[in-house]
């Protein structure tokens, strides 16, 4: 019924053409679903007040909740703890997975064992992992314990502000440098090795080497893997949930944008203004992508 054949002139087969889309459609369906249609009511509760107990009902505001957004100081407050989270946990990660990855490449003995060793934070559960540290943090834990033994005064990790945030960037990198770590050891193993051993007879050092030769071959990686940290650091909300109890503190230290928009869905039944901060977040992720791509994402003419 849809056999036609293609002319002379080009023009493009029904058959070929409808086979396709039929291809194509339990793909479309699948974003359709589970992309597309979520953003669209997503843009639509940001400009509408929502109304959820003693019925559902809409209110059309217009651009309100994104103007309460700039008025909101907690907003300003989960940004700045967000920001911060991102500018030191990326970094780090990236630099420790690299170091990582070069040592695991350097031949070192039972280096398959120790790949296991570096791994195993990376499959353990996110909420395991923070009960862990937790109890690590407690005022009655492993490290007031140890520092108690050694004679050194005890602290109260989870307690105070300045450092509440710390404690889960220092439980991220560690758990998370060692996936990061697997992807640059694929990619040192996939340098050609003639490389180095050209650069040895040239005089070259094991430094030179590393900083002519590795550093720019991976460049295309290390853009995947700052990439990916930041839109994972961006969206922490887990462990700041879990250490907080969902409040975000102490004294909103450990407060972020997701951690806050939970707290306006979920909490204050502010469907509307949640919708609004979570594109503002999408924003941010978006366009600092961008501006890494433009910086060292791009490939080399």
């Amino acid at each position: 019924m849809f056999r036609v054949r293609r002319r002379q002139t080009g023009e493009w087969n029904v058959t070929e053409g409808l086979a396709g889309y039929l291809f194509m459609m339990p793909t479309i369906l699948v974003l359709g679903t589970f992309v597309v249609s979520p953003i669209i009511w997503a843009v639509f509760l940001s400009l509408h007040k929502v109304q959820l107990l003693g019925g559902i009902d809409y209110k059309f505001i217009g651009w309100r909740n994104f103007t309460r957004i700039v008025e909101d100081e907690r907003v300003w407050i989960a940004l700045r703890n967000t920001m911060e989270y991102v500018a030191i946990v990326v970094p780090t990660q990236t630099i420790l997975a690299l170091v990582l990855a070069v040592t695991l490449n350097s031949g070192i003995r039972a280096k398959n064992w120790w790949r296991i060793l570096y791994f195993l934070p990376t499959v353990t559960s996110s909420a395991v992992l923070t009960l862990i540290f937790m109890w690590i943090y407690n005022t009655n834990g492993l490290l007031n314990d140890f520092l108690s033994f050694v004679g050194l005064p005890t602290y109260n990790w989870l307690g105070d502000p300045a450092v509440a945030l710390k404690g889960i960037m220092l439980m991220n990198i560690w758990s998370t440098a060692p996936f990061y770590m697997v992807i640059y050891l694929a990619a040192l193993q996939d340098i050609p090795k003639t490389l180095y051993e050209a650069a040895a007879i040239d005089g070259a050092s094991k430094w030179q080497q590393f900083i002519h030769i590795t550093i720019p071959l991976l460049q295309p990686v290390t853009f995947f893997v700052v990439a990916m940290g930041v839109i994972g650091t961006f969206q922490l909300f887990d462990q700041s949930y879990i250490f907080s109890r969902g409040t975000g503190g102490p004294n909103n230290a450990t407060l972020t944008v997701v951690l806050l928009i939970y707290q306006a869905v979920f909490r204050d039944l502010q469907m509307g203004y949640g919708a609004a901060i979570a594109f503002l977040l999408a924003a941010i992720i978006i366009s600092i992508t961008i501006i890494q791509r433009r910086l060292f994402g791009g490939e080399k003419k």
